[in-house]
């Protein structure tokens, strides 16, 4: 069991219904903190760089419009072992097979529109957060 750094963004749909708090708080009784975190409306650009890793596959357009749609909270979350806890909290990234009291559960409108993104690995997680944070950013 280590500290670690995860990073997660609460998507369009969760953000357009009001429930940033609510995923906060899932987020941060799980243990995890918030150690950085901004509202932002993403860009095109940002969208299809970020989700570019998957610009071959046909969902790709989807995506990124659906990114761009409203928008979203990027932050930075730490704790003990916080890419597995982040990920579990989440739930499944299909909300029909994600556990009860999960966050994608209890929130997502579908398969596409799931409510939380959070990064997979240890890695992923700082290329991730470097992506949409500058260091002086990180306060927490």
């Amino acid at each position: 069991m280590q500290k670690q750094r995860t990073f997660s963004i609460i998507k369009p749909d969760a953000t357009k219904r009001n429930l940033v708090g609510a995923i906060c708080k899932r987020l941060e009784d799980s243990g995890l903190r918030i150690i950085a975190q901004k509202r932002i409306k993403m860009t095109k650009e940002q969208a299809e760089s970020f989700y570019a890793i998957h610009s071959n596959r046909p969902f790709f357009r989807e995506l990124c419009d659906f990114m761009i749609s409203e928008p979203v909270v990027v932050q930075i979350l730490e704790g003990t072992d916080a890419v597995i806890k982040n990920r579990e909290v989440m739930g499944a990234t299909n909300p029909a097979e994600a556990d009860k009291g999960t966050i994608r559960k209890d929130y997502a409108l579908s398969l596409g529109e799931n409510s939380i993104h959070g990064s997979d690995s240890i890695e992923n997680a700082k290329i991730e957060i470097e992506f949409f944070f500058s260091k002086d950013e990180i306060v927490g």
